[in-house]
């Protein structure tokens, strides 16, 4: 067991600081966001596990597994003595464990369920505000000068767009601003956003669960802009992205049509990835096969080792 925790404690610690930070400086994202989008929620769901699974190996050490702990630990806990082997440090391992847990998944649900009302109201607002536009009832149009475009996901999507967006751009730049509102809902975008962003409102002192959230955030970006760029084209979206900036960006991450977006960087890296020769704007398919094989492998691997660490946790293998 001891092995086991020392194990899931270097995995833990490699993916709270090191790799995070290789992968949010690394350039060949760009190219592959939904590999790179795979790998990040394995690394999330890796170093979530890891942590919770090296302080329970640690404090469940003396008994051999976690259930021969609560075994022993359960019957005495209140009336002592401690059984033989357990010490403070290994009570407060298995406290510890169980309060991270706890948090995380509680942060998550209230995360769901605010996201979850919010989305309500904002379709209860934009059904009384806004009209169809006319030829598509999926796509509604607030009387606003500011361009803005932003979807509403949930059982009944809805992309809305202000009329200062239509009056500024041209009808094919509206078409791929629409298409990339529908990628991110058809991809369903904004459930891969609420995990990380529950992340990091569980952990916020914790730097790689902020740097982890915006990065998603520009990969699901960029996914939706090669949603958009299958429709209409490169140059439509660029030219779109260009006339509005991040004002007609604003609400194009689900759950937040709340204003400009403040994040310059992410425009910028959008549009240089726009913007670079044919040879440049690549996507998944264009990625070599065995650096896509290598990230996916890689993915597997690192969740498979706190799934097996959890397996001799609980005693499943020996």
């Amino acid at each position: 067991m001891l092995t086991v925790a020392a194990v899931l404690g270097a995995l833990a610690l490699a993916l709270a600081w090191p790799v995070p930070v290789l992968l949010s400086r690394a350039t060949w994202p760009s190219r592959a966001p939904a590999v790179a989008l795979v790998l990040w929620q394995a690394i999330a769901l890796a170093g979530g596990l890891s942590m919770i699974g090296c302080l329970l190996a640690f404090g469940a050490a003396p008994a051999g597994s976690f259930p021969g702990a609560v075994g022993q630990l359960a019957p005495v806990l209140l009336a002592g003595p401690i059984p033989r082997g357990f010490g403070a440090l290994q009570l407060a391992s298995l406290t510890l464990a169980g309060a991270v847990a706890v948090l995380l998944m509680a942060n998550l649900a209230f995360t769901a369920v605010r996201a979850e009302r919010d989305r309500r109201r904002q379709h209860q607002l934009v059904d009384m505000l806004s009209d169809p536009l006319p030829g598509d009832p999926r796509t509604r149009v607030l009387a606003h000068p500011v361009p803005i475009a932003y979807c509403v996901p949930g059982i009944r999507t809805t992309t809305v767009l202000t009329d200062g967006l239509i009056a500024a751009l041209e009808r094919d730049e509206l078409t791929a601003v629409i298409a990339h509102e529908r990628t991110h809902l058809d991809q369903l975008h904004h459930l891969v956003r609420l995990a990380f962003r529950a992340w990091h409102s569980a952990l916020p002192w914790f730097p790689i669960a902020n740097r982890a959230e915006r990065s998603v955030v520009t990969l699901t970006e960029m996914l939706a802009d090669d949603g958009a760029r299958r429709v209409v084209g490169t140059g439509a979206l660029l030219r779109a992205l260009v006339r509005v900036g991040n004002a007609g960006e604003a609400g194009s991450y689900p759950d937040a049509p709340s204003g400009a977006n403040p994040d310059a960087k992410m425009l910028a890296a959008r549009l240089d990835r726009l913007d670079g020769p044919e040879d440049d704007r690549v996507d998944d398919g264009r990625l070599p096969r065995a650096v896509r094989g290598v990230v996916l492998a890689a993915s597997v691997a690192l969740i498979s080792v706190p799934v097996l660490g959890f397996a001799g946790i609980l005693g499943i293998i020996p």
